[in-house]
Parts: structure tokens; C-alpha cells; sequence
């Protein structure tokens, strides 16, 4: 091996090391991984941010910002009425809902697909009396399958189209995905609704309107007078004994004190820490006599804020206000700008009026006071305040209402602009009149000139940590093959796994690919993959376009942990899920996957 090869061997496995470990966002790994190849010399420096051009990555951003259109539009909203049967037995039900989550995934972000549909599903779960996990899991994994069926349906199949182009092959077509990935996700379909909803896990329905959300953590003040002041915790925890809920620390003059003493005694002003159910909070209150916190508060600032004097009108406008004040579960989504962030940092009741009253977390406790949690990916926030505010909170911040929404549709005019620039974006990428990247990019256009993604909205559509980690990327799977590496790590591969058979080669790229997506990024491994499944097909002398779209389909199949995908991760906190619990479903479906895929491959693209 030579010193470029060493080099660029020693970048990638510290890339890949960086992916699994999760401590850092995936784009600063990629970005890092770039200026490191930069700086040992193994990508010149002027070409560095070259991959920011590359058509894979304009297509990837234009998809969103059309898919963002759809969402805007009410079109979604109106085919899910539609296509949707509203008294259906279970497999009915399942089937639908997930085979429109498929369906709209082959055409739109899967991210997008599975943000507009967990209100339905938690609505469906609640009618066929499941827990919402059961019909979330269901729904995730089919708005992943559904993204193979098309070019645009995900990013790997794009970032695979963008390879074979470079490699002077071309690049895929729109609907080259479909046979396989149509296949492949009918057959997931199938298998979820009849049989899979029942491999995953029944976790206890509980919280805010029927539905689970797993224990949360908040926090309620002992006021003066209140049952509980002057109790010891101890007494306090016999008088919860039948209510879901339990003390888990106190916070006593400014200190904070955890697990402590049960003998310890409750005075007025006191904050007590609790874990509960989101619809066991009204019966600890009403028991012990306590106020949320986060109420109080509120209640003094407005107090200290108001004149001394009120009249009549002012109380019947107070009350007014009251009687529109409403608890609402809201999911954290992956590329929310809560992450990292906690309710102190981003001013949530000076910018919003709203309040935090608890959160929960995949089952597990925090110690931190309610206010200065940071917030991650797949948090469930118990919110309180004016509708429309949570609502604007929502959208500012990218979370989504646990609830079923009303249908807002702005106009039908909308529903039709925006259909009809996505529908005519692919199909002039699928006649060839124009490469996809132009073609989408008009299709952008055309929504802002039309209104369907408002101007300011254009720019918040784009998930820019993976368009970085796309344009980062890029550049560095350039140098694994100029440097030789993709064909050494093929030449290994081809000799101790395949031995030389195509076939074992193809399987082996296919599942050491799923492998990796069920743990980092799937973009991130399609860019990692590609160089190495084109090499070993020179290596074995075979067509390079079956082992692409093994890289493809397994990328996309990311079913076994709650961190290989997005939508996984977006319902971790919704269904109450624990790590362990994904591949109980996510299991037989990847083996269904490669069941179904291998003998396709060698018959839609033979060897």
C-alpha cells in the first residue's frame, strides 16, 4: 500500500468510527473528513468544495424544497381523506396508511411523508385500539421502502445516480429504480400489515389523550396551604400510591436535591421533581394540591406585569384567554433547531407565550431541571398555551403536533400549482428532455414564482447538515479511487469473501451496506459504498449497474436501530420505544429485502 492509500484508509475508518459513535453531527464528521484529505494533500485544494456543485446534491435540495410545497399546499392532507378508509378492520387500515406513506415517499422527502402521516397513525390507533407504536413502526419502515421506488424518492439513490455518471456510464433514470424497489417495498407492505405490526413491541397507552408517550419528567410547586406542604416525601409518595407517578428528587431554596432523603419535609415554594404519565398529571395535582411550575411562574410575571386594578371586563377577557389555553404533545424532529438547545435558550415563553410543562425521552430520566434540558431528536414536549402559538412554535421550530389536525387547505388552486410542478419535474427528468438537477431546479422556480414555497420558506426546506455532508463527501470518495483504495478494498473483498464469484460479491455488497445504514447516516454510506461496489465489478469483470443498485437498496434499508434512519428516530420518543426494540420487526424485513432483491438484481440487471 502506498502512503496516499494508508492515508485516505486511516481517514475513512476515523470517519466511520466518528459516525458510530454519534457524538458529533454527521456534517461536521463529513466536513472534517474533507479538510483532512485537503490538508494530507490526497484532494487539491481548489477543487475542495467542488462537490457542493454536483448535480446529486442540487437534485437532493430541490426535492425537499418541492416536497415542502406539497406539504404547504394541503395536497398531502387531501389524498390522505381520500385514500384513507375511515371504518377498515387492522390489516385494512395498516395496509393503506402505510402504502400511502410508500407511495408518497417515491415522490417526495420520506421525512416529509412520515411527519404529515404520524397524526393519522396515532388517529388509526387509537380507532383499532393498538398503541401508536404499533402503527408508527409500521408506517416508518414503509416510507422507507417507499423511497427506493424512485430516483428522487431518497438521497443514496441519487447520490448512486450521481456515481455511475461519473464512472462515464451515465446516469440512472427516474423510474430504473422502480422494478426492484417496487417489488421490494409491496413485499414489505404486505408482510408489515398482515403479520409484522404484531412483532413490535405493545408498549403501555398512556398520556395526553390516550396516547403513550412514556413517563415524563416535570416539575409542580408546593403552594401555601396545598395538602402536601409540611408533608415528608415519604408521606407524600403514600398518598400517590395509586396514581402513575413518582418523586424523583426536590428542589429546596435554589437547591437542587436528587433521590433524597424520604424523610426530608415539603414546605410552600418548594418545586417537587416528577416522573409521570402525561395523564397522571391532573390527578397528582388535584391529590396534593400543587401547581406546575411553569404555570406559576407564568401566573407571577403576568401578575407582576398587569395594573393593580382590574375591572369586570378585564376578568371576562382573562377567562377568555383561559378557555383557549390548551395542552399539546409535540415530537422533536431530526433536523429541528431545538436540537442541542434547551426551552431557557431559545426564550420559549418571551418569544412564544408558551409554556414546557414536562418532556420525555425513549423511557429514560433526566436530572437536569425541565428548563435547561437540551432538547434531541425524537423528544416528546408536553407544551401549554393559545393553540396558535404552539402551532407557530411547531413550524418555526420543526416539531410535530401529536394530534389529528384539521384540514387547512389554502386554496385547491394551491393543491393543483404545487402537484403539478412536482409531477412535471419528474417527468421531464424522466424523458431525458433535461438532467434532473436543471430539471427540479425549474421546478423550484416555478414554486416561488407561483407562491406554493413561500420566498422566506426556501431556504428553511433544506436540510443542510446533509446537503454539507453530501458536498463533503463527495470530494472524499473522489480520492478512494484516485487514489487506488476502492479497488484494494474491492481486490480484498473479491478474494476473502467472494473468492471470486460475482454473485457472493453482490450479496456481500448488499448486506455489508445494510449493515453500515442501520448505523450511520444513509447517505453518508452510499457515499462510502459507491466507489467500492464499482471497483470490485471491475475487479470481477461484470456490470457495475447490479452492484450500484445493491448500494442503493442497501442504503435504504435502515430498520434495525432508531439512529440508521430519520423516520426511525422521529418516532423513538411517539411510540416509546427503547434501542432493542427496532429489530424485531426490522429483522425479517431486511431478510425479506435481500429474499426479494438478489434474484431481481440478477434479473433486472444481470451480471
Amino acid at each position: 500500500m502506498t502512503l496516499d492509500q494508508w492515508l485516505i484508509l486511516a481517514i475513512l475508518v476515523a470517519t466511520v468510527v466518528m459516525f458510530l459513535i454519534g457524538r458529533w453531527r454527521h456534517d461536521m464528521v463529513a466536513l472534517a473528513a474533507l479538510l483532512a484529505c485537503v490538508i494530507a494533500g490526497l484532494v487539491d485544494g481548489s477543487a475542495a468544495f467542488s462537490g457542493f456543485g454536483h448535480p446529486a446534491v442540487i437534485t437532493v435540495a430541490c426535492v425537499l424544497i418541492l416536497s415542502q410545497g406539497l406539504q404547504n399546499s394541503g395536497a398531502v392532507d387531501a389524498l390522505t381523506r381520500v385514500a384513507l378508509p375511515a371504518n377498515a378492520g387492522t390489516t385494512l387500515s395498516i395496509s393503506a396508511l402505510i402504502g400511502l406513506g410508500a407511495l408518497l415517499s417515491g415522490f417526495m422527502n420520506n421525512v416529509g411523508a412520515m411527519a404529515l402521516l404520524m397524526p393519522v397513525a396515532v388517529h388509526v390507533s387509537k380507532r383499532l385500539e393498538l398503541t401508536p407504536g404499533q402503527v408508527l413502526m409500521p408506517l416508518a419502515f414503509g416510507t422507507i421502502l417507499g423511497g427506493m421506488t424512485t430516483l428522487v424518492g431518497t438521497p443514496p439513490n441519487i447520490i448512486v445516480s450521481g456515481f455511475r455518471a461519473e464512472a462515464g456510464l451515465g446516469s440512472f433514470g427516474m423510474f430504473d429504480f422502480t422494478p426492484i424497489g417496487v417489488a421490494v417495498a409491496a413485499a414489505g407492505v404486505i408482510f408489515t400489515a398482515v403479520i409484522g405490526w404484531r412483532l413490535v413491541p405493545a408498549r403501555k397507552q398512556a398520556g395526553v389523550e390516550g396516547f403513550e408517550s412514556g413517563a415524563y419528567i416535570t416539575e409542580v410547586r408546593v403552594d401555601e396551604g396545598s395538602k402536601s406542604d409540611g408533608l415528608s416525601l415519604h408521606e407524600i409518595e403514600a398518598e400517590l400510591k395509586d396514581v402513575d407517578a413518582q418523586i424523583i428528587g426536590i428542589v429546596q431554596h435554589e437547591v437542587k436535591i436528587i433521590a433524597a432523603n424520604p424523610g426530608r419535609r415539603v414546605h410552600a415554594g418548594d418545586i417537587l421533581m416528577l416522573e409521570a404519565e402525561a395523564d397522571a398529571l391532573k390527578d397528582v395535582l388535584s391529590i396534593l394540591g400543587l401547581k406546575l411550575e411553569e404555570s406559576v411562574e407564568d401566573q407571577e410575571e403576568e401578575t407582576d406585569s398587569n395594573d393593580e386594578t382590574k375591572t369586570d371586563e378585564d376578568d371576562d377577557s382573562e377567562e377568555s384567554k383561559q378557555s383557549e389555553i390548551v395542552l399539546l404533545e409535540l415530537v422533536v424532529q431530526p433536523s429541528s433547531r431545538l436540537v442541542g438547545h434547551s426551552a431557557k435558550d431559545i426564550l420559549l415563553r418571551t418569544r412564544y407565550g408558551i409554556n414546557l410543562l414536562a418532556f420525555s425521552r425513549e423511557g429514560k430520566r433526566s436530572m437536569k431541571r425541565l428548563r435547561a434540558i437540551n432538547f434531541q431528536s425524537g423528544d416528546l414536549l408536553l407544551m401549554q398555551g393559545p393553540p396558535e402559538a404552539i402551532a407557530e412554535f411547531a413550524a418555526d421550530n420543526g416539531c410535530v403536533p401529536l394530534a389529528q389536525r384539521e384540514l387547512r387547505i389554502p386554496s385547491k388552486a394551491k393543491i393543483w400549482q404545487a402537484s403539478s410542478i412536482m409531477l412535471g419535474a419528474i417527468a421531464v427528468a424522466a424523458l431525458g428532455w433535461l438532467p434532473a438537477a436543471v430539471s427540479f431546479a425549474l421546478g423550484v422556480l416555478a414554486s416561488m414564482a407561483l407562491g406554493t414555497v413561500s420566498l422566506r420558506k426556501v431556504y428553511e426546506a433544506v436540510d443542510w447538515p446533509v446537503i454539507v455532508l453530501l458536498g463533503a463527501l463527495i470530494p472524499v470518495a473522489g480520492a478512494m479511487e484516485s487514489t487506488g483504495t476502492a479497488a484494494l478494498i474491492a481486490t480484498f473483498l473479491v478474494d476473502s469473501v467472494a473468492q471470486g464469484n460475482a454473485i457472493i460479491g453482490l450479496l456481500a455488497i448488499l448486506l455489508v451496506t445494510m449493515f453500515l445504514s442501520d448505523l450511520m447516516n444513509n447517505a453518508a454510506t452510499a457515499a462510502v459504498m459507491c466507489p467500492i461496489a464499482i471497483s470490485i465489478s471491475s475487479v470481477l469483470n461484470v456490470n457495475p449497474d447490479s452492484f450500484l443498485m445493491a448500494v442503493a437498496i442497501g442504503a435504504s434499508c435502515a430498520f434495525l436501530t432508531p439512529i440508521g434512519h430519520q423516520n426511525n428516530t422521529l418516532i423513538l420518543g411517539p411510540g416509546g420505544f427503547r434501542f432493542g426494540d427496532y429489530w424485531k420487526l426490522g429483522l425479517p424485513i431486511q431478510v425479506l429485502v435481500v429474499a426479494v432483491s438478489m434474484p431481481l438484481l440478477l434479473i433486472v440487471w444481470p451480471l
